[in-house]
């Protein structure tokens, strides 16, 4: 799968998924720190590449209807330190092996992953 890992997100995000074998892109990479929400969707949707980011207003369906992307993962955290960023995404990377992302919106939880699709 492919994915872009938004500015908010530690790097060994990106390490644990190109790890699995996903192409695995940052938003730093492409220059895009600090840019418009928008700016990042629209470089997602061009690219086919499903956003993994702690950015709440990516669960807004209205702005950013889930089957328009590739996929679109938000992770709603009680905690957001490294350490328990990265153990929610190995779940998530878990789960990825069974099921796609794609034209659907995760809200990941500390316990559990809710899918719209």
């Amino acid at each position: 799968m492919r994915f872009k890992i938004d500015e908010n997100l530690p790097v060994e995000v990106l390490e644990l998924l190109r790890g699995r074998g996903h192409d695995v892109l940052t938003v730093m990479d492409q220059r895009l720190g600090g840019a418009a929400d928008s700016a990042v969707a629209s470089a997602c949707r061009t690219e086919q590449r499903t956003l993994v980011t702690l950015d709440l207003d990516f669960a807004d369906i209205r702005a950013y209807p889930p089957t328009e992307y590739a996929g679109i993962v938000v992770l709603r955290l009680t905690r957001q330190d490294k350490r328990h960023v990265l153990e929610v995404i190995e779940r998530v990377a878990a789960l990825l092996a069974r099921r796609s992302p794609d034209r659907s919106l995760w809200i990941v939880e500390d316990g559990r992953v809710r899918v719209r699709e």
